[in-house]
């Protein structure tokens, strides 16, 4: 090991061992099993998940998988290299087409995660007289993405401020392009964007609304076509991207859907498209059964609803106060990190699986954990979990506090 080497260590393995004294340091929790309402853990045996990203219970769904497999078997394991150089496999553009059709766009175009899609997006988008307006709570995909696009101008309006919004828009120069930037379901607030207002504000502006629906895909709206679909806006936003990571099988991906024009000049110009490799094959077929089977069955949207609004009121009815929201994510305040962390710790003692965020996930002082809500979960598991919430909660202090 070199000199610079080893003091690199030795520095890391002081900045760890800080995190670790002060309860701070994510554990890792190794599955045996396939992502589900309940999973087989390493060194704890079967687990309730009230923490995954699988809103439909669609990842370990056997038609799924087994277009995940065929894929396989058909088109290979990778794509080995990048779109316009090796070719376009069949199920990406079948899939795209999938895509659009569900969000309520002309086109869509498939990356490799929805954080690579919103890289794409917004630095192609984005010249040195742009205005990026973006919720001071969007997410860290796009936040990234912004700081990569050199606008000539960047606003960060308060979390759902309509006031701070409205008057950013109404100083940008005449004529400069303007990009209001919004996540439509809010990850860790599991509050929803006001999407109304926003489009308002954008059309008597003339600027583009750009919304990242990865929470709101497969979950908002009465067949689950997202945050648009919920507030009747289906067709009339400029720009989603979205994820095939969550609600839609759970496997990885992400999309970009616009109109044709601006979904063709990011597969021209947009660098992840360029320089990095496309879906799998095997994640674009899974993915595709999964919007198919999200057509073919709306009810599972209406079941995730209803399980949401329930868990909620019962954990009301116990003690605690989660958020407010209409979304699959449930998050519960708690204070600090260190105890956010401990809290779901004690969690998973008991068998329940809720994953603690604190700084610099969230500000200090408003650690959480945070609910969500699955499809595939059954009244037993939700009964369960309400029980070891209750008993955790009064043994922690959490339910009574002032």
């Amino acid at each position: 090991m070199t000199v610079a080497a080893a003091t690199l260590t030795e520095q890391l393995s002081a900045e760890l061992g800080s995190l670790r004294d002060a309860g701070t340091l994510k554990r890792f929790n190794t599955l045996r099993s396939p992502q589900g309402p309940v999973v087989e853990m390493a060194g704890r045996g079967e687990v309730l998940v009230l923490s995954s990203n699988n809103y439909l219970g669609l990842a370990a769904r056997p038609e799924v998988v087994a277009a995940g497999i065929e894929g396989l078997r058909r088109y290979g394991a990778g794509t080995a290299s990048v779109r316009f150089i090796c070719g376009t496999f069949e199920p990406h553009l079948e899939l795209e087409r999938e895509l659009a059709r569900l969000v309520g766009t002309e086109a869509a175009l498939t990356y490799c995660s929805c954080w690579n899609a919103n890289e794409a997006l917004i630095p192609s988008l984005t010249d040195d007289e742009t205005v990026i307006l973006s919720d001071e709570l969007n997410h860290a995909s796009i936040v990234d993405a912004v700081r990569l696009s050199r606008p000539g101008r960047k606003v960060i309006y308060g979390h759902s401020s309509m006031d701070e919004l409205r008057e950013a828009l109404a100083s940008c120069p005449r004529g400069a392009r303007k990009l209001v930037v919004t996540d439509g379901v809010f990850s860790m607030e599991g509050d929803l964007a006001r999407l109304p207002e926003i489009v308002e504000l954008a059309r008597e502006h003339s600027a583009l609304a750009v919304v990242d629906d990865s929470h709101g895909t497969g979950v908002m709206g009465a067949t689950g076509r997202g945050v648009a679909e919920h507030f009747g806006l289906l067709g009339e936003i400029d720009v989603i991207t979205s994820t095939l990571g969550k609600a839609l099988g759970g496997a990885a991906g992400g999309f970009v859907a616009a109109s044709a024009e601006v979904c063709e000049m990011l597969a021209q110009r947009s660098r992840p498209q360029l320089f990095s490799n496309a879906l799998p094959p095997t994640v674009a077929c899974s993915a595709l059964e999964a919007v198919r089977i999200l057509s073919r069955e709306p009810e599972l949207v209406e079941r995730l609803h209803r399980l949401s609004e329930l868990f909620r009121t019962r954990l009301r009815e116990i003690g605690f106060r989660p958020l407010e929201g209409e979304a699959a994510i449930i998050p519960i305040i708690v204070g600090e990190t260190e105890f956010a962390i401990r809290f779901s710790e004690r969690l998973l003692e008991e068998g329940v699986f809720v994953t603690g965020f604190g700084f610099p996930v969230v500000p200090e002082g408003t650690a959480r954990v945070r609910v969500q809500m699955s499809a595939a979960l059954e009244p037993a598991h939700l009964e369960r979990a309400l029980e070891v919430f209750e008993r955790v909660g009064h043994e922690l202090g959490v339910i009574g506090r002032g």
